[in-house]
This record gives C-alpha cells, sequence and structure tokens, in this order.
C-alpha cells in the first residue's frame, strides 16, 4: 500500500468531492475545491524547476493559502517547510540555509525581512506572496527586489487537474518538520511519509491501537456515511506540527476545517457560534486560559452548544483550566494527547468532570502500542517499575534529523531489546494499570541535590493558585544545592501573591523540596506561537541575564 500524503488527500476528494474541506474566514473550500487550488499551486512550483525533494518553505500565519501549498507540495513530491512567523533575521536566516530552501510561499508583510536576509540564501530562488492584507507599509520595493509573484497570480495560469502531476508517489518520501527550537535552534525532523501517517495523522486508531486496512480505508467509510462529517477548529498555528497533523488527520476522515487566523479567546467563540464547530485543537493552557476566561466573563453572547470535544497536546493543560472548561460544558470530551515532532503519538488521556486533577504530577495517559520507558543504559524498564525513565516509541518513526547526523544518532537509539526508538527527552514514569505519566523535559530537568525536579508538574501546582495566570519554572545556580527552584510568574489582574503563599499552595500538590526558592514577577510569560513555554527567556531572566 502507498502510504503518500499526496494520494491520502486525493482519495478522500475522491470519495466526497462536494463537502466542505476547508473555512478560512469568507473562504469555504469543498474538497474539489482544495484540491484543484492545490493542483494549480503543484504545477505552478513544478514549472519553477521544482522537484522531487525539494524544499519549499511556507512562511506565514493561518490561512487557506498555507493549505493549499502544503498539499500542492506533496503533489509535486516537493518537501513542504514550516518557518516560525515570529523568527527574526538571524533566525530566519539560519533555517533558510539549515532547510536548503528552493522556493517559499510567504506572506508579503514579511517580504522585508526575507530581502534582508536573501544574500544567506544561496539556494532560494523562487518567491511567490500572499496577500492578506496584513501588511501596513509598502512593500512593493521588497517584492521587486525578490520578483515575486502574487500567489493568486501564480495559480491562474496553472491547470487545476492532476494530468500532469508525478504519479510515482511514494510512501517513502519524506515529509520534514521543523521544531520550535525552545531548547536550541530549530531542527528538521526527518520522516517518511508512510510512518508519520501511521504515528501523527490517524493511520492507528488512539484507542484501539488498530491501523487501518488501506489507505483506502478512511475514505471508504466517508463515502459511505461511516466517517467524517465533524467540524473541526485548528486554534494553534499551521507551522506548529499539531496544527498540520490535526488538520491533515482530520481532513484525511472527511471532516470539515476551520482555520482561526489570529488567536484570542473573542475570535474562537466567535468562530464556535458562526460555523456550529464540534472540536476544538489547542496547546494547552495558552490558549485554553484565555478562551474559558474570556466565556466566563461573557456566558450569555456565544451559543456554544455545538461543541462537543476539545483536544490538547504539546503544551500542559492545567487540571484548574480543565476544571473550569467541565464546568461551562458539562458533558464537554478533553482529551490530553502527548507526543513530540521526533517520535509523534505517545499517548491519550480523555478527561471527563470530576476526573481533571492528576495526583502523580504531570499528565497521566494510556499509552500509544509504541510506547516505552527506558533507562540511562537504553534498557526497557519493565511495567511494574515506578522509577523514572526516558520516554521512547518504536515502530513509526522517524529517520532522523537534517543535516544533523550526529543528533540523530543521540535520539534514535536502538535498545536492549534491539530495536530502534526514538528518543526525545522526555521523562515518564509508568503507573498502576499499564499508564503513564509524563513527568518532564529532560533539557529542562533541575538538578537541586541530586533531585531531579521536572518545572511542568511544579508550573501545574503554580497554577493551581487563584492568583497566578501563567509560569515558567526554571533552575538557577545555587551554591549548597548546585541548582535552586525559581519561579516567573504572571499575576493576573488586580491580584499578587508572595513567594510564601505560593510555596504553601504548591505543597498541597508537589514535594516541598519541588517549591519555588524565589519568585521572579513579569507582566507577560513569553511562549512561542504554539502555546510552549520559552524556557532559555525564562532562564536568562531569573539568573538576571536579561
Amino acid at each position: 500500500m502507498a502510504y503518500n500524503i499526496g494520494d491520502l488527500f486525493e482519495h478522500i476528494v475522491d470519495a466526497i468531492p462536494d463537502r466542505v474541506a476547508l473555512i478560512d474566514r469568507d473562504t469555504r473550500l469543498t474538497f474539489a475545491e482544495l484540491d484543484e487550488r492545490s493542483n494549480r499551486i503543484a504545477h505552478y512550483l513544478m514549472s519553477q524547476g521544482i522537484g522531487v525533494g525539494d524544499h519549499v518553505g511556507i512562511y506565514s500565519q493561518n490561512c487557506h493559502e498555507w493549505i493549499e501549498a502544503m498539499l500542492g507540495c506533496f503533489k509535486a513530491r516537493a518537501i513542504p517547510i514550516n518557518v516560525n512567523f515570529r523568527y527574526v533575521s538571524d533566525e530566519l536566516a539560519y533555517i533558510f540555509d539549515n532547510a536548503d530552501l528552493k522556493a517559499l510561499v510567504f506572506d508579503e508583510q514579511y517580504a522585508p525581512v526575507v530581502v534582508e536576509i536573501l544574500d544567506q540564501a544561496p539556494t532560494l530562488s523562487t518567491f511567490v506572496h500572499i496577500r492578506t492584507g496584513e501588511s501596513g507599509d509598502d512593500v512593493s520595493a521588497d517584492l521587486e527586489v525578490l520578483g515575486s509573484v502574487p500567489y493568486d497570480e501564480a495559480c491562474a495560469g496553472q491547470p487545476s487537474t492532476r494530468e500532469g502531476l508525478p504519479s510515482d508517489r511514494s510512501p517513502d518520501d519524506l515529509y520534514v518538520l521543523y521544531t520550535g527550537g525552545t531548547t536550541g535552534m530549530p531542527k528538521g525532523v526527518m520522516w517518511r511519509q508512510e510512518d508519520v501517517y501511521f504515528a501523527l495523522g490517524q493511520g492507528i486508531d488512539a484507542v484501539s491501537g488498530e491501523r487501518v486496512a488501506s489507505e483506502y480505508t478512511m475514505a471508504e467509510k466517508a463515502a459511505a456515511g461511516l466517517g467524517g462529517g465533524l467540524v473541526f477548529l485548528v486554534i494553534p498555528p499551521m507551522m506548529h506540527g499539531a496544527a498540520q497533523w490535526g488538520t491533515m488527520g482530520q481532513m484525511f476522515q472527511g471532516n470539515t476545517i476551520v482555520l482561526l487566523p489570529k488567536f484570542s479567546g473573542e475570535a474562537v467563540w466567535e468562530l464556535v457560534e458562526r460555523e456550529r464547530v464540534n472540536a476544538a485543537l489547542i496547546t494547552g493552557d495558552a490558549m485554553g486560559r484565555p478562551m474559558i476566561e474570556h466565556l466566563e466573563a461573557h456566558p450569555d453572547t456565544y451559543d456554544t452548544s455545538s461543541l462537543i470535544a476539545v483536544s490538547s497536546s504539546a503544551a500542559i493543560f492545567s487540571p484548574t483550566v480543565k476544571d473550569r472548561f467541565l464546568e461551562a460544558f458539562p458533558n464537554l470530551v478533553i482529551t490530553d494527547s502527548i507526543g513530540s515532532s521526533e517520535s509523534g503519538f505517545n499517548g491519550i488521556r480523555t478527561v471527563a468532570r470530576g476526573q481533571a486533577a492528576n495526583e502523580n504530577g504531570g499528565p497521566t495517559v494510556t499509552p500509544g502500542p509504541d510506547m516505552v520507558i527506558l533507562d540511562e543504559n537504553l534498557k526497557l524498564m519493565p511495567k511494574e517499575s515506578r522509577e523514572q525513565g526516558k520516554m521512547g516509541r518504536g515502530g513509526n518513526i522517524p529517520l532522523g534529523y537534517y543535516k544533523d547526523e550526529k543528533k540523530t544518532a543521540e535520539t534514535f537509539v536502538v535498545a536492549d531489546d534491539g530495536r530502534r526508538y526514538a528518543v526525545s527527552g522526555d521523562w515518564a514514569r509508568w503507573e498502576d494499570g499499564g499508564l503513564v505519566t509524563l513527568l518532564g523535559r529532560g533539557s529542562t530537568t533541575i538538578n537541586s541535590g541530586g533531585e531531579k525536579i521536572h518545572p511542568e508538574e511544579v508550573e501545574q501546582a503554580l497554577k493551581d493558585h487563584p492568583a497566578v495566570f501563567d509560569c515558567i519554572v526554571v533552575g538557577v545556580p545555587d551554591e549548597r544545592w548546585g541548582q535552586r527552584v525559581a519561579a516567573v510568574v504572571q499575576f493576573r489582574p488586580d491580584t499578587n501573591a508572595d513567594l510564601e503563599s505560593l510555596c504553601d499552595h504548591a505543597r498541597k500538590f508537589v514535594a516541598g523540596y519541588k517549591v519555588p526558592r524565589e519568585l521572579h514577577v513579569v507582566e507577560e510569560i513569553v511562549r512561542s506561537p504554539s502555546g510552549k513555554p520559552d524556557y532559555p527567556w525564562a532562564t536568562k531572566l531569573a539568573r538576571g541575564e536579561r
């Protein structure tokens, strides 16, 4: 079976061509229309010499052109590269060069910074700009320097059919996802498309662990009326892996995707009401907290009766915020999933009313079928063990990092059972009943007097305090203990708390040695567009380096 992303999308198009596939503001595209627009951009890229395995950057906030360009790349057997729209010039120059971009599809508002670093991107020669109306300045001179072609103009003269596109697509074609870079410079994770489909694209049922029977299974179910039909709101930015696979995984099942161009609590609930959204994808508290607080402040403003599910991944979704959602939506199904760019899906937890609190310190989930925990010697830890170890995933995993053999060897390892595993650096522990508690990322673990402290579990304890809006926990140097715990906290408007109060509250949830020893108050916590905490920023602030 050729589990290829371009083929999988075309199968669902052929099965339900007239169903609405994508909603972006006033643009509504059926599966057939989305297919035609994706064919046009694929033909244009090929006309510019973009071929098999060439890298095409997509540098924009959420819009339908982002989805079209991504699908068009897969159709042309090129590789779409996600570019963070918050990058400054040095970061942008790094990823353009590291990814060997040959073409760039970008929002015209970013033209000035692209021009600024153009001489540092020697392989980049084709430019297509999206007119979103977001640019407050005249960027025509910069677009002229780049020789950029408007997106609609590039597509207008191209065929809308699949004729002339590659017919020899392969499950070995690559999908590359650049990580967020919160613990260093971004790295391109290389997946075979068949592997990433089974790891992230709904090829394996998250609950039963069953694999689809063929590349046509989902399309056949949708055509028979046995699948699809949900309206699914994608809130994180498309340059984040969770958003890409939230989109593709739902589309492959025949569901309708609604894009949120820019995040705000108000914008989310307006879309839920207008489009009768059934399910929404968020990244933890960074999105969930502003959403529920806006709804609580405007309880009779929106019709939210269509919403039946909220799914969170990639960032902490604290019990306190979950409980507030469940208070507002008593029958809401909340799923908390864990995974990473390097490993794919690792586990999921469904939370019902009264179950949000977690006594184990971090999110406790039902592990996926290929998840393991390894000790420091790469031995598999038995499910009876309650010691901490590194979480790993076998089965369908990436090939490695693009142009980084050293990091590939460190992350993708062979364990004592002879199998290859992706070990992304997350610490975890087996629990009763075969469950797994995620404890935190190894790169941010605090070592205080030999005790390992995972920031995420302390952050969850602090976020339960009524005065805390958001926080990041980091380690700072300590003469006696090596490191001590420091909390960087953003309080709610018109509220405050001292360190003693925060520690007393945190001790209800974590051991005494884990509570913060110092407090740094900020006006706003810095996070990535996907909602992930910026630990390097918080560490510098706590150490007085900025």
